[in-house]
């Protein structure tokens, strides 16, 4: 198959609070709330995006706060299980400081790949990797609180962990486009487009770890980058003739999104780069406003009741223990 995956375009996960998820992603780790929405397919909960200043597919986190009484997941197979986030080359040290700042625990640094990794938890223990990255070009928000020199370039890699390599190594390579790029113990790299940070997907062979479940504290989905409709469509005619069951394209307002599950289990996303995050907002204003799609409007008033309120910059910051 001709290539059509550039990289990683987001993830998304479950998490609890909305306003304490806030706090950290923003205050703790300096990413953008770069749109406030709901779930198109269930829209009495948030939608919340934070990447770098304007959203740039492959600084895209997302979260659907469920709320503090969610049901905890069960990390397992099957699953993303982390994901880690490129920094730049000799920043961890000002990372280490800010997080000792805030109270938030983090492990050492760690090699992996020549790699010096840093790994935290958050409030609803998800893991989060800082991966110090020398050939990361990718400028970072320059907040005014984490200088550009350590910010938060968007995602280095992803880790899927499974119970068996091949079927879900050999679907990305026929179907996706990756390649192997590393090994190294249990853990094999593969890469897609250009590869590099960013194009990363890592996939940890736990042959006797239990299937996770899904819940609060984990990855609902990876989705990868394509560069626009008509290619992401060539996609879904590939799988849908390979026999595999994907989904008509979905309109999600700030990009189109095709899903299907790998071999085994995890569920992929493939998502357009336009139109972005600009597309009802303007730059200075992301995230400052509760957006909804055509469809929804009609029920704002409703929505907005259920929906508890949100605040940008509150004091209370917190991580988990590590």
């Amino acid at each position: 198959m001709e290539e059509k995956i550039t990289g990683i375009h987001h993830v998304t996960a479950i998490a609890t609070d909305a306003q304490t998820n806030v706090d950290f992603y923003t205050n703790v780790l300096g990413l953008r709330l770069v749109k406030k929405t709901v779930n198109f397919d269930d829209p009495q909960t948030y939608h919340l995006y934070y990447g770098d200043e304007v959203g740039n597919p492959g600084s895209i986190l997302t979260f659907f706060p469920w709320s503090l009484q969610a049901r905890k997941g069960r990390k397992g197979t099957g699953q993303g299980t982390l994901f880690s986030l490129s920094v730049p080359k000799g920043s961890l040290d000002f990372w280490k400081e800010h997080l000792k700042k805030l109270n938030v625990s983090f492990v050492d640094p760690t090699k992996r790949f020549d790699e010096e990794v840093l790994t935290l938890l958050d409030h609803d223990e998800f893991e989060i990797e800082l991966l110090s990255n020398e050939t990361d070009n990718r400028t970072g928000w320059d907040n005014g609180e984490i200088p550009a020199s350590a910010a938060i370039r968007g995602f280095h890699s992803v880790t899927l962990s499974e119970q068996q390599l091949t079927p879900t190594a050999g679907f990305m390579q026929a179907a996706l486009g990756f390649r192997k790029a590393a090994e190294e113990g249990n853990r094999h790299r593969y890469e897609v487009g250009v590869g590099g940070s960013g194009t990363y997907v890592d996939v940890l062979i736990q042959p006797d770890v239990r299937r996770g479940v899904m819940g609060a504290g984990i990855i609902h989905h990876l989705a990868f980058r394509t560069p626009d409709d008509e290619t992401q469509l060539r996609v879904r005619d590939f799988l849908f003739e390979a026999h595999h069951n994907v989904t008509d394209v979905a309109d999600r307002q700030y990009f189109k999104s095709i899903y299907f599950h790998e071999p085994g289990g995890f569920l992929f996303e493939v998502a357009t780069d336009p139109p972005g995050f600009m597309f009802d907002e303007s730059k200075e204003e992301l995230g400052t406003h509760l957006k909804l799609p055509p469809w929804l409007e009609k029920h704002r008033r409703a929505i907005e009741e259920v929906l508890p309120p949100i605040r940008l910059k509150t004091r209370e910051l917190a991580g988990a223990k590590a």
